[in-house]
């Protein structure tokens, strides 16, 4: 017979301490603070770049005079970081998929870390980046980081006056899974 701690190790904790070293991989593969890696075009952007920085999102007030302009947060965002909108970028993170057609994944969230969102760990806003695909969808990969190229758009995004993010990426395909 097999102790609770053989069961706890088998079912949990070495699933958990797998997913905690790919993390860790990501993290030390994109570690160099200096200027971006450029790639075929692309720069190489991880998540040690996007948030780099502290960025608070600004709360909605639905009683705010709606003539004023609402507070984007893009002040906290830093001019090095406003540098890279418009360009192109490869960006690796867990996929979590927003909008599916026909099986695939058209839009989604790519987020630094696997634990962020469905266990109960709110990302901070500059933690995670919103993918959509330009042409088509691609299947759904979970838990596992995966890369995407496309052009990086760098500002705040709003719908119904809360704020979504501040990173989108116009997907044109999907890279190789680490």
């Amino acid at each position: 017979m097999k102790s609770p701690r053989h069961f706890f190790w088998n079912s949990l904790a070495a699933p958990l301490l797998g997913v905690l070293a790919v993390s860790m991989a990501l993290a030390a593969d994109t570690a160099d603070n200096g200027a971006p890696e450029v790639e075929d075009g692309y720069l190489r952007l991880g998540f040690d770049r996007l948030a780099s920085y502290k960025f608070v999102a600004p709360t909605y007030d639905p009683a705010a005079d709606a003539k004023a302009p609402p507070a984007s947060g893009e002040e906290q965002i830093p001019e090095g970081v406003k540098h890279w909108s418009g360009r192109k970028a490869i960006v690796t993170g867990f996929m979590l998929p927003v909008k599916m057609d026909g099986g695939l994944v058209t839009e989604f969230l790519l987020v630094k870390d696997p634990m962020m969102c469905c266990y109960g760990v709110v990302p901070n806003m500059n933690e995670w980046v919103v993918v959509r695909m330009v042409k088509g969808g691609v299947r759904p990969l979970m838990d596992v980081p995966v890369s995407f190229y496309g052009e990086l758009k760098v500002g705040a995004m709003f719908e119904n006056g809360y704020m979504t993010g501040i990173y989108l990426l116009e997907g044109e395909k999907m890279g190789a899974m680490k």
